[in-house]
């Protein structure tokens, strides 16, 4: 029988054997601003992924940090998932660094998040390397459309959730 310490370790026959409990994978989704595409899928991923994922979205730029995304809060509630507490946040190497998995929502994004990285001081440890949602195709930004963009985002977002790596 094994039991465990308090501080992390598992003693097996008397002896002391570190333990490391295996952690969720950590997704970052990245859009242009957090307000709109991200995080609906921040939202998608972590409904399917349950307790196998860690998700958190940011934006390239910081113009709706700190701001609820009402337009895409409207159409994912319509599709049964919650952003009441979403908040807009930029991205930043801390973020970069958190993921095992950066998704971008466009190509645009993409190449934002690969002029930061390569401006990242080198004792930066970031292990992701940026991919496209979908798979090499880009994830339409609904801002600024109507009702209709924004529930065609959020079934886009659900077709691709299934396919990731």
């Amino acid at each position: 029988m094994t039991s465990g310490g308090a501080d992390g370790t598992a003693a097996a026959g008397g002896g002391t054997t570190a333990w490391s409990p295996v952690r969720p994978r950590r997704i970052l989704t990245v859009c242009l601003g957090n307000h709109c595409r991200c995080p609906v899928a921040a939202a998608v991923l972590a409904r399917r992924g349950g307790d196998t994922v860690e998700v958190r979205s940011a934006g390239i730029r910081d113009t709706w940090a700190g701001h609820p995304a009402h337009p895409a809060m409207i159409a994912a509630a319509g599709h049964g998932y919650n952003l009441a507490n979403h908040r807009g946040t930029t991205v930043t190497l801390d973020l970069l660094a958190w993921a095992d998995v950066v998704l971008a929502m466009d190509n645009a994004n993409l190449a934002a998040l690969r002029d930061l990285l390569a401006a990242a001081p080198e004792r930066t440890r970031i292990t992701a390397e940026p991919v496209l949602y979908l798979g090499g195709r880009e994830v339409p930004d609904p801002f600024g459309q109507d009702d209709e963009a924004f529930t065609a985002c959020v079934r886009t977002i659900e077709a691709a959730a299934g396919h990731l790596p």
